[in-house]
């Protein structure tokens, strides 16, 4: 009975995967289609990422989807690493249950109401000063920071649980000041949560679409906005490409992301050894 349960198991497991990844294994593989044909493989050619890198509407927007995601998960870091600090030092329960329940609601909200929310915000201010095209570049950054701030909070949490409390006091007690024992003792310690979240915003600002159509206005458009308005046409292999492109750029800060923690927590778990 224990056998057939696990052949079964692993049977369910190879069918999840092969329904997940088949779609991209076939992507990947008419990225490098010969022909226009999205059927039929008529050749292995690097023509379509050739026309790729000729399109200049594509590359602009990519240069605006990268610069966004590097500004607004630098931001997103520095102010989601703070806040879990903040809310960790908590001692009161209902202050602190209070003030993760309005992290999450970004999460839980849907993209299209926070997208339709934040553009009325944003065209409102802008009104208040009379100024028209106020949506753009700035608003797509405060955007994309308001999204993926609880999510750099609730990767920095968990570490900020496992470090000791009382190394922060040591350090003061040695003689540095409390900025001074955060610094050296403990970020290096919650330095893993704090990439995750780096690399989580990062992907989550690359692959936004909603939120971003509704607050990029005209003058800067991300990749995803890109992407959907050349599905408007004919699908072609260039778009492949593209699709291509932008899964392995994240599968390898994935891959990366997930070392860093690994490593973190080794070293946590070696230090907690050593301790006993």
């Amino acid at each position: 009975m224990t056998k057939k349960t696990s052949l079964g198991g692993k049977l369910y497991t190879a069918l999840v995967f092969l329904f997940l990844y088949a779609p991209i294994a076939v992507l990947i593989l008419f990225s490098f289609n010969s022909g226009k044909s999205t059927a039929v493989f008529e050749g292995f050619s690097l023509h379509w990422y050739e026309e790729l890198f000729r399109d200049a509407a594509t590359l602009t927007a990519f240069k605006n989807s990268l610069i966004i995601a590097v500004v607004s998960s630098i931001i997103s870091t520095v102010m989601g690493t703070a806040a879990a600090t903040a809310i960790f030092g908590y001692k009161n329960k209902l202050v602190k249950s209070s003030i993760m329940t309005v992290t999450n609601i970004p999460m839980m909200n849907p993209e299209i109401v926070t997208g339709i929310a934040m553009m009325l915000l944003f065209v409102f201010i802008g009104g208040l000063f009379g100024k028209t095209g106020t949506l753009g570049f700035t608003t797509l950054t405060i955007a994309h920071v308001t999204f993926e701030l609880p999510y750099v909070i609730l990767n920095v949490l968990p570490k900020l649980k496992q470090t000791d409390a009382h190394l922060s006091e040591a350090a003061q007690d040695l003689g540095c000041t409390p900025f001074q024992a955060f610094y050296k003792v403990v970020l290096p310690a919650i330095m893993p949560g704090i990439i995750s979240g780096l690399m989580m915003a990062f992907t989550l600002s690359i692959d936004d679409f909603i939120i971003s159509y509704f607050v990029s206005g005209t003058s800067s458009q991300t990749l995803p906005i890109r992407i959907f308005s050349m599905t408007k046409r004919r699908v072609t292999p260039d778009m492949y490409a593209l699709s291509t492109l932008i899964f392995l750029a994240i599968l390898v800060l994935l891959v990366v992301s997930n070392v860093v923690s690994s490593r973190g927590d080794k070293k946590n778990g070696k230090k907690g050894g050593a301790k006993k």
